[in-house]
């Protein structure tokens, strides 16, 4: 086993921006009035997901707490979605086989975009296009970025804003901006999981070192294998593999370094999902690029299971070094910290991701940019008052 040197770690601390943000929800005053908010999810994927889609499983809880908060909700999905609020589609099912295409994605979003006079706001999910879209109606639009701001992506996001005087989006971190502070930002909301989904366990430790992810050398798995190796433990890995890209490199980079107690389980569900994190010792998600949330964090913090995790993107911010899991730049640092797990307090980790990531924070926090949007287009839309000279 690799030997544990207190100069691969660093030290404690909590994020202090997510605090800050928790904080004024705490203080903040409800909003009582109803707002008409249509909710344009992406296509391919439906909502809530049933394996892959983080970014439906978010929809899905912001538009079922909409709801519960009594506010008229039509959400824009495929038809094989499930929601509290209207639903309306322009496919009878989800669009994964036609990722990426512009064809559907585009038929999708006008289908919104047709009806949106009827709502007082459009809390957008769809990326650049939709953002675009936004300019043929006089409803503004919220847009979240869920996606990277890096490379052409950025590029094309200013572009868009370029063109739409009235942008307004939404990002998940404080980095997750970072690299695009120019952009017209109206306010950094988190994600959130469903609690309720995620029931924390009772004891520390597992049998296993478990890796989840979409199989692509960002994601580290690669890495997260060789600190099993490192460490002697063994290790399950779990996550999406569909489409050439994600094949070609299963079968050149991971599959020739499974056996010996290295296992991949395949693409699951919630509920095995859950049980495996329950099982394992600590989640070891080794990222090689500067993701904009991750919300397995946050799904195994409120499982009660330590997070080990390199210091890129979003990681700073959700992982608390000590408390929920540790951050380190190394395989030998990360095998460092396989060894003090044991440090790590479940319940610590359930009441923090309960303080930081419930949906009743996100839906508050999205409430509050709705206004803002809305209340800045009333004002962009008033007539300019001349006075005849005395």
């Amino acid at each position: 086993m690799q030997q544990v040197r207190e100069s691969d770690l660093p030290p404690a601390r909590a994020p202090s921006v997510a605090r800050k943000r928790s904080q004024e929800f705490v203080g903040r005053k409800v909003r009582r009035d109803r707002l008409r908010v249509a909710v344009l999810a992406p296509p391919w994927f439906a909502v809530p997901p049933l394996r892959y889609g983080g970014t439906e499983a978010v929809v899905s809880l912001l538009v079922d707490g909409l709801v519960r908060e009594h506010h008229d909700v039509t959400l824009f999905a495929s038809g094989d979605s499930g929601t509290q609020a209207s639903l309306v589609s322009a496919f009878a099912g989800a669009r994964s086989d036609d990722l990426g295409l512009t064809q559907p994605e585009l038929l999708h979003a006008l289908t919104c975009v047709r009806d949106a006079e009827r709502f007082d706001v459009v809390s957008d999910h769809t990326g650049a296009l939709g953002l675009a879209l936004s300019n043929l109606t006089s409803t503004p639009f919220l847009n979240t970025v869920h996606g990277t701001l890096a490379g052409e992506a950025g590029a094309l996001y200013r572009r868009v804003c370029e063109v739409t005087p009235g942008a307004a989006l939404i990002s998940l971190t404080e980095s997750h901006r970072a690299n695009a502070n120019d952009l017209p930002w109206a306010a950094t909301i988190p994600n959130a999981i469903d609690l309720d989904d995620h029931p924390a366990r009772d004891h520390r430790g597992g049998e296993y070192l478990f890796w989840l992810g979409r199989m692509s050398a960002d994601k580290g798995p690669v890495t997260a294998i060789e600190v099993a190796r490192a460490t002697g433990m063994p290790m399950l890995l779990a996550g999406k593999l569909r489409g050439s890209a994600e094949q070609s490199y299963f079968e050149q980079e991971v599959q020739p370094r499974l056996g010996g107690g290295i296992q991949y389980v395949g693409e699951i569900d919630l509920h095995e999902r859950v049980r495996l994190l329950h099982g394992a010792h600590a989640l070891i998600n080794p990222i090689a690029w500067d993701e904009p949330f991750g919300l397995v964090m946050v799904e195994a913090m409120a499982c009660g299971v330590p997070v080990i995790a390199t210091p890129r993107g979003s990681v700073p911010e959700i992982v608390a070094d000590g408390r929920t899991g540790w951050i380190a730049a190394t395989v030998d640092g990360m095998a460092a910290a396989v060894e003090r797990c044991g440090e790590i307090d479940p319940r610590e980790c359930r009441a923090l991701a309960e303080f930081f990531y419930s949906p009743e924070r996100m839906v508050a926090d999205y409430v509050d940019a709705f206004h803002g949007v809305i209340e800045r287009a009333s004002r962009a839309a008033l007539p300019l008052v001349r006075h005849a000279p005395a």
